[in-house]
């Protein structure tokens, strides 16, 4: 029996407070509310330790109720976390649906903690002791230290061999096409992996012709020529494509209701890297992040539908009656 230590996901971001109206309609009328965390690197890490990998979240958090708590909830998912508490204020998001299934994310984080994160923050070996760093493109929006942090990171990854995944993850509240394009494209050419939703890819690509509508295939294709061996794009209730060392891949998405869709694509991410930590095919790979990101839709909640082994084998192999 081998004594090595498994291998281990590493990544770095902001985690705030989630702040969820429990009613639909407008915000100032609701009275109910579930306060949870959120944040993408997080909740790719929680979904990796759920599927039975090893995680590693690197972060900053206030010295308040918030902070506390997304500490106690990491380690309670078994992820380690290696966060700084800082003299600033953990960030907030709020989320509502105003009509239907409308949903609505309004972000309180200029300024906070986690916008504070920098290089300095990320301890020695961590991420040169890693199997992959992942990263996101939500990071370098947030403050010109955290964009340094995430350049450091993938600098010390790459020099030590480690494999570099980046899911863009634009978020068009923190930064404009054209300031966040060049940032994003420079991240791609240095990963191994990159993860992009369609319209995430056109942004990355620069397709803005409405008359040019390149197939989720064709735009995996073109994001693997920025340099990543592995591309895959999240096509929501269409699947996914990938093009994953120099071969094509498809696969369509799993019909299961649709509760919440803030999460899925975490979830999508966590299921394709905690297959990549154990050496699985790209078909594997790519099965598992289909029912990940199913299983994280019909579910309510950031992170908290993050499925294990057993959830997504019951997925899987549907029964509506569980004895």
């Amino acid at each position: 029996m081998s004594d090595a230590p498994p291998p281990t996901l590493v990544t770095l971001g902001e985690t705030m407070g989630l702040l969820t109206a429990a009613e639909t309609g407008p915000l100032e009328f609701s009275r109910t509310f579930a306060y949870t965390i959120g944040g993408a690197e997080s909740n790719v890490a929680i979904g990796v330790a759920r599927l039975g990998g090893a995680a590693t979240w690197i972060g900053r958090i206030g010295r308040d109720a918030t902070g506390d708590m997304i500490e106690r909830r990491l380690l309670a998912e078994q992820v380690r976390a290696l966060a700084v508490r800082d003299d600033g204020f953990t960030g907030l998001m709020v989320k509502h649906r105003r009509f239907g299934t409308a949903l609505s994310v309004d972000y309180h984080r200029a300024g906070s903690a986690g916008s504070r994160l920098s290089r300095t923050d990320l301890p020695p070996g961590c991420i040169e002791n890693a199997a992959i760093l992942h990263v996101t493109g939500i990071t370098p929006a947030l403050s010109e230290t955290a964009r340094d942090a995430v350049t450091a990171a993938v600098e010390r990854a790459r020099a030590a061999g480690v494999t570099v995944s980046i899911d863009i993850n634009y978020r068009r509240k923190l930064w404009s096409p054209p300031a966040a394009r060049p940032v994003l494209r420079r991240l791609v050419a240095q990963a191994d992996l990159v993860f992009a939703g369609v319209e995430e890819a056109r942004l990355l690509l620069d397709t803005p012709d409405p008359a040019h509508h390149p197939s989720a295939q064709d735009l995996a294709r073109e994001l693997a020529a920025l340099g990543p061996g592995q591309a895959v794009i999240k096509d929501g209730a269409r699947g996914c494509a990938a093009f994953i060392d120099g071969g094509a891949h498809r696969l369509p998405a799993l019909p299961v209701p649709v509760v919440d869709p803030v999460g899925a694509g975490d979830a999508f991410v966590a299921g394709y890297l905690a297959e990549h930590l154990t050496g699985k095919p790209a078909p594997d790979r790519l099965r598992t992040a289909i029912a990940a990101g199913a299983f994280a839709v019909s579910v309510p909640g950031d992170c908290e539908g993050l499925p294990r082994r057993a959830d997504l084998n019951a997925l899987l192999c549907h029964d509506d009656v569980e004895r």
